[in-house]
């Protein structure tokens, strides 16, 4: 059986976040989405996932290439939760919930100053609340969950790859 290895399993993880990336903007103008501050975050933590599975895979496998790698898992991990938290807010009665002023706050600032700075990218014009069109069955918040859960599985299997080397890990 032909096992991967971990160079490439963060090469592939990484170009597969930034495509979900450039996925993502290219929906948001030929449908006409207005993304929401949650929108917008995940946005920012595909790239951060993508920079930094490629950084891990530049490092080949190097025992420093465990520290990209463990930030690429937490970080997956952090938008699983962020992108639960956002089908859970699109499955409430309308008007129940919102995402402003919730339990994540931190992010509203962090995507209005983002905004500011790039607004192709980062500009959050919509409600957290808003499903927006279904794409093959699921909502965007579905499948940056499908995403985020990707790249655990991903990032796990990398590591684990990265410790099958002889000499590398125990």
């Amino acid at each position: 059986m032909i096992r991967p290895s971990a160079r490439l399993l963060w090469s592939v993880l990484g170009a597969g976040c930034l495509a979900l990336v450039v996925g993502s903007l290219i929906l948001t103008v030929w449908l006409d989405l207005r993304p929401c501050a949650l929108c917008i975050f995940q946005r920012l933590l595909f790239i951060v996932l993508g920079l930094l599975a490629l950084a891990a895979a530049g490092l080949g496998p190097r025992r420093a290439a465990l520290v990209p790698g463990l930030l690429v898992l937490s970080c997956a991990l952090a938008g699983v939760g962020i992108s639960a938290y956002q089908v859970w807010l699109q499955l409430q009665p309308p008007d129940s919930a919102s995402c402003g002023g919730g339990p994540l706050g931190f992010i509203d600032p962090l995507v209005d100053w983002l905004g500011e700075r790039l607004p192709t990218l980062f500009l959050a014009t919509g409600f957290c609340d808003e499903a927006g069109p279904p794409i093959l069955g699921l909502g965007l918040a579905q499948w940056a969950l499908v995403g985020f859960s990707a790249c655990v599985v991903g990032a796990l299997w990398a590591i684990a790859a990265r410790r099958r080397i002889p000499g590398l890990g125990a």
